[in-house]
């Protein structure tokens, strides 16, 4: 009898439940149920609407009761930094604020009177990202202090919903990198560094590394699902998920898991907290078994999904790659530039820079994805210059994972402005390793070694030369 593991995938834009089982030596998924995500304006604050969300998992899950493959165990993976506190009796305290809201505008100098930039990236290995969780509770902190001296727990985001399926009060590793307040070499919250800015010790959960059984569900969703199983904990960032389905046990592996975001790096056993490593702006953020995964973050495909939900929003990524692909608009926008994380109008956005920067303005459709897509695959290619630079190593191809992995004229042009061969899949990179996170608990891989391997002849990898 097959034996089912269901992994949700909750993205910045939708959410997903994802059976995976093992079947004649492969890893075979099924999608059961899908639903939209988004931040809601709440009082002129950009918040996540986590009961809606909550009620979307239950949903999920109850539909793998009624098509008869009820999951030996479920875990939750979602974007990094953002949190939930919680009161003693384990209720909300405030909103769930996303991280493309404001109130983190020039939070980094509050931060900074008490700890350099340079030393926080010393003691963190974090890049700077105004919206991480360092700034977002020093906003907390300047404006509603009120919920910091209640709060009994602070959970991420996935910990929260673990706690509501489980009740287990946990903070999983990789998430908790996320903040910039763990110390990467004990792989604990830096305690230090949160009582020199004034934050609630005490909220701070322990901290446990992906692939930790932490319980079954609790009375009332066993209730409302219909069955019972095991919470196991993924990486819980989604970047560290999607992470583990690169197809390769490769020693020197560069990948970029391609989605609403692209977080270009390789696998390290230790962080690099250089000044060096700083100026380049990379991250260390934590994978599976205590890894790091060590990165730079690229604005992604938000630019590209933004311009289509202006524009043409039933039009499909295949087609507008298709369009795109047909332009010879040789502009380029710097895709990490701020201007473009959280416009009002994303088209506005990219036909300004263009005018302050002196090149042809995209009106159309195809010539603005053009640009867009263009502009990615050189971040790409300057990036890799700098890993390769930072780690003393060459690359001989780049795997890219996740959604993105199906943009074909992205990956063409990724191809052409690295010089090296793209390796493209497999596309549902964060809930493969969601659930071969589980499946290794379980036992049905021995380690990720084996994981990976039965990854690689699972799903079928496009190559780009």
């Amino acid at each position: 009898m097959d034996k089912y593991f269901l992994a949700i995938d909750i993205g910045a834009s939708s959410g997903r439940h994802i059976l995976g089982s093992l079947q004649d030596g492969k890893i075979v998924l099924e999608e059961v149920y899908r639903f939209w995500n988004g931040m809601d304006n709440e009082d002129g604050m950009l918040c996540w609407n986590v009961e809606r969300l909550f009620n979307e998992i239950i949903t999920g899950m109850k539909k793998c009761r009624e098509i008869g493959k009820i999951p030996e165990s479920v875990g939750i993976d979602t974007w990094g930094v953002d949190y939930v506190l919680l009161d003693q009796e384990g209720n909300m305290l405030g909103k769930a604020v996303g991280y493309r809201d404001h109130r983190t505008d020039n939070m980094d100098q509050a931060v900074y009177e008490v700890i350099s930039e340079e030393d926080l990236y010393a003691r963190t290995g974090i890049q700077k990202a105004i919206y991480n969780t360092v700034y977002q509770l020093m906003a907390l902190k300047k404006q509603q202090p009120e919920y910091m001296e209640k709060a009994s727990a602070m959970l991420m985001i996935p910990d929260y919903f673990h706690y509501r399926l489980c009740g287990s009060m946990v903070q999983e590793y990789s998430e908790a990198t996320t903040s910039q307040l763990l110390n990467p070499v004990t792989k604990d919250w830096d305690y230090e560094l949160i009582e020199m800015l004034g934050y609630n010790k005490s909220m701070f959960q322990k901290i446990h590394m992906p692939g930790t059984a932490v319980g079954s569900l609790t009375e009332e969703v066993k209730a409302l699902v219909g069955y019972d199983c095991q919470v196991v904990l993924p990486p819980t960032h989604d970047t560290a998920s999607a992470v583990m389905s690169v197809p390769s046990n490769e020693a020197d592996t560069c990948y970029i898991s391609s989605g609403t975001w692209s977080l270009m790096g390789v696998e390290r056993a230790n962080a690099d907290c250089s000044k060096e490593s700083k100026r380049a702006n990379f991250t260390n953020e934590g994978g599976y078994n205590g890894r790091i995964t060590y990165l730079t973050n690229i604005m992604g495909l938000w630019m590209i999904q933004s311009v289509r939900g202006q524009l043409a929003p039933d039009m499909s990524y295949g087609e507008l790659c298709g369009q795109a692909s047909g332009e010879t608009i040789a502009s380029i926008v710097d895709c990490q530039d701020d201007s473009f994380l959280s416009p009002d109008d994303m088209v506005a956005a990219i036909q300004d820079y263009c005018r302050r920067t002196e090149q042809a303005v995209p009106e159309t459709l195809a010539e603005l994805a053009c640009v867009v897509y263009n502009s990615l695959a050189k971040c790409y290619a300057e990036k890799l210059k700098e890993i390769e630079h930072l780690t003393g190593k060459k690359y001989d191809r780049i795997h890219i994972i996740g959604g993105g992995s199906n943009a074909v004229y992205l990956n063409e042009l990724t191809a052409k402005y690295t010089g090296i061969p793209v390796y493209a899949g497999p596309g549902e990179a964060t809930a493969i390793g969601n659930i071969l996170t589980q499946m290794i608990q379980d036992g049905t891989f021995c380690d990720l070694t084996e994981a990976r391997a039965c990854v690689a002849k699972s799903f079928e990898i496009q190559i780009y030369k």
